[in-house]
Formats: structure tokens, sequence, C-alpha cells
């Protein structure tokens, strides 16, 4: 019998997944070309709202292999990623050199108050159960500095989606689930935590995509 609690198993479980498809992950998105145009208008957004501050300094928080790490720094952003999975980390630090990865999970930060100018959350909440959805954006705001700016983007929807198939299709059994919320209910979390909204994009779904999709900026302070 285990002793984690049943929070912990499953976060081992959502880690296990993506040390498990790190390689095809990264070779199947590179690089930002599977975002819409509106989605890059909101990461450059939010890169020139970052910029506007002396040294630019944003967490990456779920950065996965780091192709939107790579992205804020071609915009002149000083990008620190951090993700639950090893394996996502190992492909970021391969494949991306100039820039610092580190393992851990975002609602335990490694990362004392007040360190960064910006905080990407780019679906990387998305495997979050309702519950812990308060602690993600307690500690973005905990370590953005007065005036930092959150950049948080997600499916929109209710329920959960199974992403078992999709992976599937590249020879992996995973145990990986998607949970979908409104851009309402984010808004309040964020709001909750302390953060302005400053606006947001909701899109519909293009290409593959089955829901429609949201990208939401806010302000600490």
């Amino acid at each position: 019998m285990s002793s984690l609690s049943p929070e912990a198993l499953y976060f081992r479980s959502v880690q296990h997944a993506y040390d498990t498809v790190a390689e095809d992950y990264a070779a199947y998105l590179p690089d930002t070309r599977a975002e819409a145009p509106l989605d890059l208008a909101m990461l450059d957004a939010f890169a020139e709202a970052v910029r506007c501050e002396h040294d630019a300094r944003v967490l990456d928080a779920g950065c996965g292999t780091g192709r939107m790490s790579r992205y804020l720094a071609e915009r002149g952003c000083r990008v620190t990623g951090v993700d639950l999975s090893p394996g996502m980390v190992a492909v970021a630090r391969r494949d991306h050199p100039g820039l610092a990865f580190t393992v851990g999970s975002f609602t335990a930060l490694p990362y004392p108050a007040g360190r960064f100018t910006g905080v990407l959350l780019w679906y990387s909440t998305i495997h979050t159960p309702p519950a812990g959805q308060a602690r993600i954006f307690t500690e973005a705001a905990r370590v953005l500095r007065p005036g930092g700016h959150l950049l948080v983007a997600f499916q929109a929807g209710e329920g959960t989606r199974d992403l078992a198939e999709a992976y599937r299709r590249f020879g992996h059994e995973v145990d990986l689930r998607r949970f979908r919320y409104s851009a309402d209910q984010v808004a309040a979390q964020v709001e909750a935590a302390g953060l302005r909204e400053l606006t947001r994009l909701i899109r519909r779904p293009v290409d593959t995509e089955r829901d429609d999709q949201v990208c939401l900026l806010a302000r600490l302070g």
C-alpha cells in the first residue's frame, strides 16, 4: 500500500505520462507552429508588458520541452522554465541549451517571493483538478513582483477529456486527463489570488481542436 496521498499519486501519474511521451512531444511540437496567430498575439502582448520592467524576468511554469520559453527569450525576456516532468526538462535542456530549466511543481514553486516580472501558464494548468486550481494562482502571485503580469492559456469547457487515445497513436499507453474550466472560473481564481484581469481572448476551435481556447492576461497590483 502506497503511503502517498491520492493527490500525490495523481500528479505522479501525470509526471510519468509526460516522462514517457517527452521525445515524441518535442518532435510533434518543436516550436509555436501549432499556435494560432491570435494566441501568438497574446504571447507578444505579454512579452511586451514584461519588457517594460527593468529585467523582464519570466517564469514559464509548466514549460514542457521549452518551446514557449524559447519564443519569449527571442522577444527579449529572461526566461526560467520549471516543469513537473524530469523527462520534459531533460529534453528542454538539450534542445534549448542557452535557457535555464528545473524540475518542480508550480503548486509549490522553488523560488522566493517577488522573483519574477512575468509568469506564463501556457496550457499547464489543465491537468490539475478543481481542488488544486487555487494553489496554482496563489503561487504565481507569490513569485510575481508588484506590477508583474500573468498569462494563462487553457481549453474552455466543462468536465474532463481522456487524452490516452491521442498518445496511443504515438505508441504510448499513458493515463492522462485534461480538466476544462470556463474563462469566468479561471478569472475568478486569478482575481482571488490578488491579480487583476486586464484582458481575455476566447476563440473558437481550429484544425483538430475540440474546445474553445482561452488566453487571460492579468496584473498583480
